[in-house]
Protein backbone atom coordinates (compact mmCIF):
# COMPACT_ATOMS: atom_id res chain seq x y z
CA UNK A 1 0.00 0.00 0.00
CA UNK A 2 1.19 3.27 -0.90
CA UNK A 3 2.23 6.18 1.55
CA UNK A 4 -0.54 8.57 0.39
CA UNK A 5 -2.90 5.33 0.20
CA UNK A 6 -1.91 4.57 4.02
CA UNK A 7 -3.06 8.42 4.71
CA UNK A 8 -5.63 8.28 2.93
CA UNK A 9 -6.79 4.57 5.15
CA UNK A 10 -5.98 6.52 8.59
CA UNK A 11 -7.67 9.40 7.36
CA UNK A 12 -10.68 8.22 6.03
CA UNK A 13 -11.35 6.53 9.44
CA UNK A 14 -10.91 9.87 11.34
CA UNK A 15 -13.15 11.87 8.93
CA UNK A 16 -15.75 9.69 10.31
CA UNK A 17 -14.70 10.25 14.11
CA UNK A 18 -14.85 13.75 13.04
CA UNK A 19 -18.05 14.02 11.25
CA UNK A 20 -19.76 12.16 14.36
CA UNK A 21 -17.72 14.51 16.53
CA UNK A 22 -19.67 17.43 14.84
CA UNK A 23 -23.14 15.92 14.94
CA UNK A 24 -21.64 15.26 18.73
CA UNK A 25 -20.80 19.12 19.49
CA UNK A 26 -23.69 20.57 17.31
CA UNK A 27 -26.04 18.39 20.00
CA UNK A 28 -24.41 19.81 23.05
CA UNK A 29 -24.27 23.18 22.12
CA UNK A 30 -27.87 23.10 21.29
CA UNK A 31 -28.00 21.72 24.49
CA UNK A 32 -25.64 23.45 27.09
CA UNK A 33 -24.70 26.54 24.77
CA UNK A 34 -22.13 28.52 26.91
CA UNK A 35 -23.67 28.34 29.81
CA UNK A 36 -21.98 27.10 33.14
CA UNK A 37 -23.09 23.49 32.90
CA UNK A 38 -20.80 23.18 29.48
CA UNK A 39 -18.10 24.66 31.13
CA UNK A 40 -18.18 22.27 33.97
CA UNK A 41 -18.13 19.51 31.81
CA UNK A 42 -15.71 20.44 29.63
CA UNK A 43 -13.26 21.30 32.40
CA UNK A 44 -13.68 18.05 33.81
CA UNK A 45 -13.63 16.37 30.41
CA UNK A 46 -10.20 17.94 29.84
CA UNK A 47 -8.20 16.25 32.49
CA UNK A 48 -8.45 12.63 31.30
CA UNK A 49 -7.71 13.57 27.95
CA UNK A 50 -4.63 15.57 28.77
CA UNK A 51 -3.44 12.59 30.62
CA UNK A 52 -4.45 10.05 27.24
CA UNK A 53 -2.06 12.55 25.46
CA UNK A 54 0.85 12.22 27.67
CA UNK A 55 0.75 9.34 28.61
CA UNK A 56 -1.26 7.21 25.78
CA UNK A 57 -1.00 8.81 22.29
CA UNK A 58 2.48 10.68 22.91
CA UNK A 59 4.49 8.20 24.67
CA UNK A 60 3.84 4.75 22.78
CA UNK A 61 3.48 6.64 19.38
CA UNK A 62 6.67 7.66 20.26
CA UNK A 63 8.30 5.53 21.85
CA UNK A 64 6.95 2.21 21.56
CA UNK A 65 6.05 2.18 18.01
CA UNK A 66 10.08 2.15 17.19
CA UNK A 67 10.88 -0.67 19.64
CA UNK A 68 7.92 -2.86 18.50
CA UNK A 69 9.20 -2.37 14.73
CA UNK A 70 12.64 -3.56 16.11
CA UNK A 71 11.52 -6.26 17.96
CA UNK A 72 9.54 -7.25 14.58
CA UNK A 73 12.62 -6.66 12.53
CA UNK A 74 15.08 -8.70 14.50
CA UNK A 75 12.92 -11.55 16.71
CA UNK A 76 9.85 -11.84 14.75
CA UNK A 77 6.58 -11.55 15.51
CA UNK A 78 6.82 -13.77 18.63
CA UNK A 79 9.61 -11.57 19.90
CA UNK A 80 7.26 -8.56 19.08
CA UNK A 81 4.45 -10.55 21.27
CA UNK A 82 6.67 -11.06 23.94
CA UNK A 83 7.96 -7.01 24.16
CA UNK A 84 4.13 -6.12 24.24
CA UNK A 85 3.30 -8.45 27.12
CA UNK A 86 6.12 -7.13 28.90
CA UNK A 87 4.81 -3.43 28.11
CA UNK A 88 1.25 -4.35 28.82
CA UNK A 89 2.36 -5.71 32.63
CA UNK A 90 3.52 -2.79 33.62
CA UNK A 91 1.51 -0.09 31.61
CA UNK A 92 -1.62 -1.82 33.45
CA UNK A 93 -0.01 -1.77 37.02
CA UNK A 94 0.89 1.56 36.42
CA UNK A 95 -1.95 3.27 35.00
CA UNK A 96 -4.08 1.65 37.88
CA UNK A 97 -2.08 3.31 40.63
CA UNK A 98 -2.48 6.58 38.99
CA UNK A 99 -6.10 6.26 38.51
CA UNK A 100 -6.50 5.41 42.15
CA UNK A 101 -4.08 8.57 43.29
CA UNK A 102 -5.78 10.85 40.92
CA UNK A 103 -9.09 10.10 41.78
CA UNK A 104 -8.25 10.65 45.61
CA UNK A 105 -6.40 14.14 44.39
CA UNK A 106 -9.47 15.15 42.29
CA UNK A 107 -11.07 17.89 44.61
CA UNK A 108 -7.15 19.51 44.92
CA UNK A 109 -6.44 18.89 41.16
CA UNK A 110 -9.91 21.11 40.05
CA UNK A 111 -8.88 23.85 42.29
CA UNK A 112 -5.72 24.90 41.08
CA UNK A 113 -4.83 23.01 37.65
CA UNK A 114 -8.34 22.27 35.78
CA UNK A 115 -10.36 25.20 36.86
CA UNK A 116 -9.07 27.38 39.61
CA UNK A 117 -11.42 30.01 38.33
CA UNK A 118 -14.19 28.03 39.97
CA UNK A 119 -12.71 28.20 43.10
CA UNK A 120 -15.11 31.32 44.10
CA UNK A 121 -18.27 29.14 43.10
CA UNK A 122 -18.44 25.98 45.38
CA UNK A 123 -21.01 24.73 43.56
CA UNK A 124 -19.58 24.54 40.21
CA UNK A 125 -15.95 23.40 41.72
CA UNK A 126 -17.46 20.40 43.08
CA UNK A 127 -19.91 19.37 39.96
CA UNK A 128 -16.55 19.35 38.19
CA UNK A 129 -14.82 16.88 40.87
CA UNK A 130 -17.77 14.44 40.54
CA UNK A 131 -17.68 14.82 36.71
CA UNK A 132 -14.09 14.46 36.33
CA UNK A 133 -14.10 11.23 38.81
CA UNK A 134 -16.32 9.20 37.19
CA UNK A 135 -14.66 10.30 33.38
CA UNK A 136 -10.68 10.00 34.65
CA UNK A 137 -10.76 6.09 34.23
CA UNK A 138 -11.16 6.77 30.44
CA UNK A 139 -7.48 7.57 30.92
CA UNK A 140 -6.59 4.05 31.66
CA UNK A 141 -9.02 2.53 28.33
CA UNK A 142 -7.13 4.81 26.16
CA UNK A 143 -3.75 4.03 27.22
CA UNK A 144 -4.10 0.23 26.69
CA UNK A 145 -6.14 1.36 23.49
CA UNK A 146 -3.24 3.52 22.13
CA UNK A 147 -0.58 0.71 22.78
CA UNK A 148 -2.83 -1.90 20.96
CA UNK A 149 -3.30 1.02 18.10
CA UNK A 150 0.77 1.03 18.01
CA UNK A 151 1.09 -2.70 17.61
CA UNK A 152 -1.75 -2.65 14.56
CA UNK A 153 -0.21 0.38 13.13
CA UNK A 154 3.26 -1.29 13.20
CA UNK A 155 1.49 -4.60 11.90
CA UNK A 156 0.31 -2.39 8.91
CA UNK A 157 -3.28 -2.49 9.63
CA UNK A 158 -4.30 0.95 10.05
CA UNK A 159 -7.76 1.08 9.73
CA UNK A 160 -9.44 -0.82 13.33
CA UNK A 161 -6.82 1.72 15.30
CA UNK A 162 -8.50 4.27 13.39
CA UNK A 163 -11.84 3.53 13.11
CA UNK A 164 -12.12 3.46 17.46
CA UNK A 165 -12.15 6.91 18.22
CA UNK A 166 -15.84 6.78 16.07
CA UNK A 167 -17.30 5.03 19.02
CA UNK A 168 -16.63 7.77 21.98
CA UNK A 169 -18.83 10.29 19.70
CA UNK A 170 -21.26 7.42 18.78
CA UNK A 171 -21.71 6.82 22.39
CA UNK A 172 -21.74 10.47 23.42
CA UNK A 173 -24.48 11.02 20.83
CA UNK A 174 -26.80 8.37 22.16
CA UNK A 175 -26.42 9.89 25.75
CA UNK A 176 -27.23 13.56 24.31
CA UNK A 177 -30.19 11.83 22.16
CA UNK A 178 -31.74 10.32 25.33
CA UNK A 179 -31.37 13.79 27.18
CA UNK A 180 -33.49 15.15 24.97
CA UNK A 181 -35.98 12.43 24.54
CA UNK A 182 -36.38 12.42 28.03
CA UNK A 183 -36.63 15.71 28.49
CA UNK A 184 -33.46 16.49 31.12
CA UNK A 185 -32.32 19.48 32.41
CA UNK A 186 -28.29 20.39 31.94
CA UNK A 187 -27.42 18.96 34.67
CA UNK A 188 -28.43 15.50 34.03
CA UNK A 189 -27.21 15.94 30.59
CA UNK A 190 -24.06 16.66 32.12
CA UNK A 191 -24.49 13.32 34.21
CA UNK A 192 -25.15 11.30 30.78
CA UNK A 193 -22.15 12.33 28.94
CA UNK A 194 -19.74 11.65 31.57
CA UNK A 195 -20.68 8.30 32.11
CA UNK A 196 -20.61 7.94 28.19
CA UNK A 197 -17.24 8.42 28.18
CA UNK A 198 -16.16 5.97 30.46
CA UNK A 199 -18.54 3.65 28.44
CA UNK A 200 -16.97 4.57 25.23
CA UNK A 201 -13.21 3.87 26.43
CA UNK A 202 -14.22 0.38 27.03
CA UNK A 203 -15.80 -0.46 23.52
CA UNK A 204 -12.95 1.50 22.10
CA UNK A 205 -10.43 -0.63 23.88
CA UNK A 206 -12.90 -3.96 23.03
CA UNK A 207 -12.21 -2.97 19.02
CA UNK A 208 -8.23 -2.47 19.44
CA UNK A 209 -8.21 -5.68 20.79
CA UNK A 210 -9.72 -7.63 18.92
CA UNK A 211 -8.17 -6.16 15.57
CA UNK A 212 -4.77 -6.77 17.29
CA UNK A 213 -6.30 -10.53 18.41
CA UNK A 214 -7.24 -10.33 14.08
CA UNK A 215 -4.07 -9.62 13.33
CA UNK A 216 -2.37 -12.86 14.85
CA UNK A 217 -1.22 -11.84 18.12
CA UNK A 218 -3.10 -12.54 21.43
CA UNK A 219 -1.39 -10.69 24.53
CA UNK A 220 -1.14 -12.24 27.95
CA UNK A 221 -0.47 -10.64 31.42
CA UNK A 222 2.85 -11.36 32.77
CA UNK A 223 3.73 -10.06 36.02
CA UNK A 224 5.58 -6.75 35.79
CA UNK A 225 9.29 -6.39 35.71
CA UNK A 226 11.89 -3.87 34.25
CA UNK A 227 13.12 -5.75 31.38
CA UNK A 228 15.57 -3.76 29.72
CA UNK A 229 12.71 -3.62 27.12
CA UNK A 230 10.95 -1.99 29.34
CA UNK A 231 13.57 0.41 30.69
CA UNK A 232 14.56 1.28 27.36
CA UNK A 233 10.58 2.12 26.51
CA UNK A 234 10.42 4.28 29.60
CA UNK A 235 13.72 6.56 29.00
CA UNK A 236 12.36 7.13 25.46
CA UNK A 237 8.45 7.43 26.47
CA UNK A 238 8.70 10.20 29.64
CA UNK A 239 10.25 12.84 27.24
CA UNK A 240 7.57 11.95 24.39
CA UNK A 241 4.69 11.96 26.95
CA UNK A 242 5.59 15.73 27.05
CA UNK A 243 6.15 15.98 23.76
CA UNK A 244 2.36 14.55 22.43
CA UNK A 245 0.96 16.32 24.56
CA UNK A 246 1.76 19.66 23.47
CA UNK A 247 -1.23 20.57 22.11
CA UNK A 248 -3.41 19.52 25.31
CA UNK A 249 -0.83 21.07 27.44
CA UNK A 250 -1.08 24.07 25.59
CA UNK A 251 -5.27 24.27 26.22
CA UNK A 252 -5.14 23.09 29.81
CA UNK A 253 -3.13 26.06 29.89
CA UNK A 254 -5.51 27.97 28.41
CA UNK A 255 -8.78 26.42 30.04
CA UNK A 256 -6.86 27.48 33.16
CA UNK A 257 -6.58 30.91 32.87
CA UNK A 258 -10.20 30.85 30.63
CA UNK A 259 -12.12 29.87 33.89
CA UNK A 260 -11.96 33.15 34.93
CA UNK A 261 -14.49 34.21 32.15
CA UNK A 262 -17.67 32.32 32.09
CA UNK A 263 -18.55 30.89 28.54
CA UNK A 264 -14.91 31.08 27.78
CA UNK A 265 -13.88 27.32 28.44
CA UNK A 266 -17.03 25.94 26.01
CA UNK A 267 -15.89 28.80 23.46
CA UNK A 268 -12.77 27.39 22.92
CA UNK A 269 -14.17 24.24 22.79
CA UNK A 270 -16.53 24.55 20.32
CA UNK A 271 -13.77 26.24 18.17
CA UNK A 272 -11.54 23.39 18.64
CA UNK A 273 -13.60 20.84 17.28
CA UNK A 274 -13.89 22.44 13.92
CA UNK A 275 -9.94 22.81 13.58
CA UNK A 276 -9.88 19.49 14.80
CA UNK A 277 -11.35 18.23 11.41
CA UNK A 278 -8.67 19.16 9.05
CA UNK A 279 -5.89 18.30 12.14
CA UNK A 280 -7.57 14.96 12.47
CA UNK A 281 -7.83 14.02 8.79
CA UNK A 282 -4.58 15.17 7.52
CA UNK A 283 -2.41 15.46 10.88
CA UNK A 284 -3.18 12.71 12.32
CA UNK A 285 -2.75 10.27 9.38
CA UNK A 286 0.17 11.73 8.39
CA UNK A 287 1.75 11.14 11.87
CA UNK A 288 0.62 7.64 13.02
CA UNK A 289 1.62 6.45 9.68
CA UNK A 290 4.98 7.85 9.26
CA UNK A 291 6.26 6.78 12.34
CA UNK A 292 5.97 3.24 11.75
CA UNK A 293 7.13 3.61 8.12
CA UNK A 294 10.09 5.84 8.82
CA UNK A 295 11.00 3.37 11.74
CA UNK A 296 10.82 0.34 9.31
CA UNK A 297 12.86 2.38 6.25
CA UNK A 298 15.87 3.69 9.00
CA UNK A 299 16.10 0.09 10.70
CA UNK A 300 16.49 -1.88 7.40
CA UNK A 301 19.02 1.29 6.50
CA UNK A 302 17.30 2.56 3.50
CA UNK A 303 18.37 6.38 4.24
CA UNK A 304 17.45 7.25 0.79
CA UNK A 305 13.68 5.64 1.45
CA UNK A 306 13.66 7.50 5.05
CA UNK A 307 14.73 11.34 3.32
CA UNK A 308 11.84 10.46 0.23
CA UNK A 309 8.86 10.03 2.74
CA UNK A 310 9.96 12.74 5.12
CA UNK A 311 9.38 15.05 1.91
CA UNK A 312 6.69 13.55 0.74
CA UNK A 313 5.06 13.36 3.90
CA UNK A 314 5.43 17.72 3.69
CA UNK A 315 4.72 17.95 0.66
CA UNK A 316 1.32 16.27 1.22
CA UNK A 317 0.38 17.94 4.30
CA UNK A 318 1.23 21.57 2.89
CA UNK A 319 -0.94 21.01 0.11
CA UNK A 320 -3.88 20.12 2.06
CA UNK A 321 -3.78 22.78 5.28
CA UNK A 322 -2.86 25.69 3.35
CA UNK A 323 -6.28 25.72 1.58
CA UNK A 324 -7.95 24.34 4.49
CA UNK A 325 -5.97 27.44 7.31
CA UNK A 326 -7.43 30.14 4.69
CA UNK A 327 -10.59 28.69 4.22
CA UNK A 328 -11.32 29.05 7.85
CA UNK A 329 -10.25 32.42 8.16
CA UNK A 330 -12.70 33.39 6.01
CA UNK A 331 -15.27 30.93 6.49
CA UNK A 332 -15.43 30.80 10.29
CA UNK A 333 -18.51 33.02 11.12
CA UNK A 334 -20.75 30.60 8.47
CA UNK A 335 -19.21 27.55 9.80
CA UNK A 336 -19.77 28.41 13.05
CA UNK A 337 -23.22 29.41 12.07
CA UNK A 338 -24.53 26.81 10.63
CA UNK A 339 -22.72 24.47 12.89
CA UNK A 340 -24.54 25.71 16.20
CA UNK A 341 -26.90 28.73 16.19
CA UNK A 342 -29.86 27.26 17.42
CA UNK A 343 -31.11 26.43 21.04
CA UNK A 344 -29.19 27.62 24.03
CA UNK A 345 -25.74 28.68 21.34
CA UNK A 346 -27.06 32.35 20.11
CA UNK A 347 -25.78 34.84 17.69
CA UNK A 348 -23.36 36.30 20.40
CA UNK A 349 -21.59 33.27 21.14
CA UNK A 350 -21.40 32.49 16.97
CA UNK A 351 -19.21 35.75 17.05
CA UNK A 352 -17.07 34.70 19.81
CA UNK A 353 -16.21 31.23 18.49
CA UNK A 354 -15.91 32.02 15.25
CA UNK A 355 -13.12 34.92 15.98
CA UNK A 356 -10.91 32.07 18.29
CA UNK A 357 -11.90 29.36 14.81
CA UNK A 358 -9.93 32.23 12.49
CA UNK A 359 -7.30 32.30 14.41
CA UNK A 360 -6.62 28.78 14.85
CA UNK A 361 -6.70 28.28 11.29
CA UNK A 362 -4.22 30.72 10.93
CA UNK A 363 -2.33 28.18 13.01
CA UNK A 364 -3.34 25.02 11.54
CA UNK A 365 -0.50 24.54 9.30
CA UNK A 366 2.00 24.39 12.11
CA UNK A 367 0.11 22.22 14.20
CA UNK A 368 -0.06 19.62 11.29
CA UNK A 369 3.64 20.25 10.32
CA UNK A 370 4.52 19.17 13.57
CA UNK A 371 2.55 15.68 13.56
CA UNK A 372 4.56 15.41 10.42
CA UNK A 373 8.25 16.28 11.55
CA UNK A 374 8.39 14.57 15.06
CA UNK A 375 8.21 11.11 13.54
CA UNK A 376 12.01 12.02 11.65
CA UNK A 377 12.99 12.23 15.34
CA UNK A 378 10.85 9.66 17.16
CA UNK A 379 12.31 6.91 14.44
CA UNK A 380 15.38 7.46 15.58
CA UNK A 381 15.20 7.04 19.42
CA UNK A 382 15.66 10.68 20.15
CA UNK A 383 12.24 11.82 21.73
CA UNK A 384 14.43 14.38 24.24
CA UNK A 385 14.73 17.15 21.89
CA UNK A 386 11.34 17.49 20.52
CA UNK A 387 10.32 17.30 24.65
CA UNK A 388 12.94 20.75 24.85
CA UNK A 389 10.82 22.53 21.96
CA UNK A 390 7.57 21.40 23.67
CA UNK A 391 8.77 22.61 27.09
CA UNK A 392 9.63 26.47 24.86
CA UNK A 393 6.63 26.34 23.25
CA UNK A 394 4.72 25.72 26.23
CA UNK A 395 6.50 29.15 28.15
CA UNK A 396 5.97 30.37 24.92
CA UNK A 397 1.94 29.74 24.91
CA UNK A 398 1.80 30.55 28.91
CA UNK A 399 3.08 33.88 28.67
CA UNK A 400 1.16 34.97 25.75
CA UNK A 401 -2.30 33.62 27.18
CA UNK A 402 -1.47 35.13 30.39
CA UNK A 403 -0.79 39.15 28.70
CA UNK A 404 -3.36 38.73 26.33
CA UNK A 405 -6.43 37.42 27.76
CA UNK A 406 -7.27 40.57 29.75
CA UNK A 407 -7.13 41.99 26.51
CA UNK A 408 -8.58 40.52 23.93
CA UNK A 409 -10.02 37.24 26.33
CA UNK A 410 -10.60 34.19 24.35
CA UNK A 411 -9.06 35.19 21.42
CA UNK A 412 -6.07 35.86 23.06
CA UNK A 413 -5.60 32.27 24.21
CA UNK A 414 -6.57 31.19 20.57
CA UNK A 415 -3.78 33.68 19.34
CA UNK A 416 -1.10 31.94 22.18
CA UNK A 417 -1.46 28.60 21.33
CA UNK A 418 -1.14 29.43 17.59
CA UNK A 419 2.12 31.49 18.23
CA UNK A 420 3.64 28.08 19.93
CA UNK A 421 2.48 25.54 17.11
CA UNK A 422 4.61 27.80 14.69
CA UNK A 423 7.21 28.17 17.19
CA UNK A 424 7.32 24.45 17.39
CA UNK A 425 7.03 23.99 13.78
CA UNK A 426 10.41 26.01 12.96
CA UNK A 427 12.25 24.53 15.90
CA UNK A 428 11.41 20.77 14.48
CA UNK A 429 12.11 21.57 11.19
CA UNK A 430 15.30 23.71 11.55
CA UNK A 431 16.37 21.09 13.94
CA UNK A 432 16.23 17.84 11.20
CA UNK A 433 17.71 19.81 8.81
CA UNK A 434 20.42 21.07 10.45
CA UNK A 435 21.40 17.86 11.45
CA UNK A 436 21.03 16.30 8.17
CA UNK A 437 17.77 13.92 8.58
CA UNK A 438 15.82 16.39 6.19
CA UNK A 439 17.40 16.81 2.48
CA UNK A 440 16.41 20.48 1.34
CA UNK A 441 14.69 20.68 -1.56
CA UNK A 442 14.25 23.79 -3.38
CA UNK A 443 11.00 22.49 -5.64
CA UNK A 444 9.68 21.87 -2.48
CA UNK A 445 10.51 25.40 -1.12
CA UNK A 446 8.89 26.68 -4.61
CA UNK A 447 5.75 24.51 -4.24
CA UNK A 448 5.00 25.92 -1.16
CA UNK A 449 4.95 29.54 -2.19
CA UNK A 450 2.42 28.88 -5.04
CA UNK A 451 0.39 27.10 -2.90
CA UNK A 452 0.27 30.16 -0.40
CA UNK A 453 -0.37 31.72 -3.92
CA UNK A 454 -3.52 29.18 -4.82
CA UNK A 455 -4.76 29.57 -1.05
CA UNK A 456 -4.59 33.30 -1.46
CA UNK A 457 -6.71 33.43 -4.76
CA UNK A 458 -9.07 30.83 -2.94
CA UNK A 459 -9.76 32.87 0.12
CA UNK A 460 -9.95 36.49 -2.44
CA UNK A 461 -13.10 34.38 -4.72
CA UNK A 462 -14.69 33.13 -1.16
CA UNK A 463 -14.84 36.68 0.24
CA UNK A 464 -16.11 37.80 -2.93
CA UNK A 465 -18.86 35.34 -2.96
CA UNK A 466 -19.52 35.53 0.37
CA UNK A 467 -22.10 38.32 0.20
CA UNK A 468 -23.79 36.53 -2.39
CA UNK A 469 -24.16 33.64 -0.34
CA UNK A 470 -24.71 35.33 3.07
CA UNK A 471 -28.93 35.51 2.80
CA UNK A 472 -28.88 31.92 2.58
CA UNK A 473 -27.19 31.53 5.90
CA UNK A 474 -29.12 33.38 8.39
CA UNK A 475 -30.39 31.61 11.30
CA UNK A 476 -33.94 32.37 10.58
CA UNK A 477 -33.17 30.23 6.62
CA UNK A 478 -34.01 26.55 7.22
CA UNK A 479 -31.26 24.06 8.24
CA UNK A 480 -30.94 22.31 5.02
CA UNK A 481 -30.70 25.46 2.69
CA UNK A 482 -27.98 27.01 5.27
CA UNK A 483 -26.02 23.63 4.67
CA UNK A 484 -26.73 23.98 0.96
CA UNK A 485 -25.35 27.40 0.63
CA UNK A 486 -22.12 26.47 2.99
CA UNK A 487 -21.34 23.32 1.10
CA UNK A 488 -21.64 25.50 -2.23
CA UNK A 489 -19.28 27.67 -0.71
CA UNK A 490 -16.78 25.14 0.08
CA UNK A 491 -17.25 23.81 -3.43
CA UNK A 492 -16.10 26.80 -5.15
CA UNK A 493 -12.91 26.78 -2.92
CA UNK A 494 -11.99 23.01 -4.33
CA UNK A 495 -13.17 24.30 -7.30
CA UNK A 496 -10.57 26.95 -7.35
CA UNK A 497 -7.55 26.08 -5.45
CA UNK A 498 -7.08 22.61 -6.93
CA UNK A 499 -7.11 23.89 -10.56
CA UNK A 500 -5.08 26.88 -9.86
CA UNK A 501 -2.21 24.55 -8.02
CA UNK A 502 -2.42 22.64 -10.68
CA UNK A 503 -1.96 25.08 -13.05
CA UNK A 504 0.87 27.52 -12.10
CA UNK A 505 3.30 24.60 -10.70
CA UNK A 506 1.95 24.32 -7.11
CA UNK A 507 1.09 20.75 -7.37
CA UNK A 508 1.87 18.12 -10.25
CA UNK A 509 0.03 15.48 -11.44
CA UNK A 510 3.65 13.72 -11.24
CA UNK A 511 3.43 14.34 -7.25
CA UNK A 512 0.38 12.55 -7.36
CA UNK A 513 1.52 9.56 -9.25
CA UNK A 514 4.46 9.74 -7.41
CA UNK A 515 3.07 9.43 -4.19
CA UNK A 516 0.27 6.65 -5.00
CA UNK A 517 3.31 4.85 -6.24
CA UNK A 518 4.66 2.29 -3.96
CA UNK A 519 8.50 2.53 -4.16
CA UNK A 520 11.11 1.50 -1.70
CA UNK A 521 14.64 3.29 -3.12
CA UNK A 522 17.50 1.81 -1.31
CA UNK A 523 20.25 3.81 0.41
Amino acid sequence: MSLVRKFATVGGATLGSRIFGFARETMMAAALGTGPMADVFYAAFRFPNLFRRLFAEGAFNAAFVPLFSKEIETHGVEGAKRFSEEVFGVLFSALLLITIAMELAMPWLVDWIIAPGFAGDAEKSALTVRLAVVMFPYLMCMSLTAMMSGMLNSLHHFFAAAIAPVFLNVVMIAALAYAWWSGADPLATAWYLSWSVLVAGVLQLSVVYFGVRHAGISIGFRRPRMTPNVKRLLVLAVPAAITGGITQINQIIGQAIASGKEGAIAALQYADRIYQLPLGVVGVAVGVVLLPELSRALKAGHMKEAAGIQNRSLEFVLFMTLPAAAGLWVLSEPIIRVLYERGAFSAENTTVVASILAIYGIGLPGFVMIKALQPGFYAREDTRTPMRFTIISVIVNSGLAITLFPILAERGIATAEAAAGWINTILLFSTLLWRGDLVWEWALLRRTLLLIVSAGVMAATLIYALPYASPWLLPQVPLLQQIAALAALIGLAVAVYFPVAFLIGGAEIGMIRRNLRRTRPKG
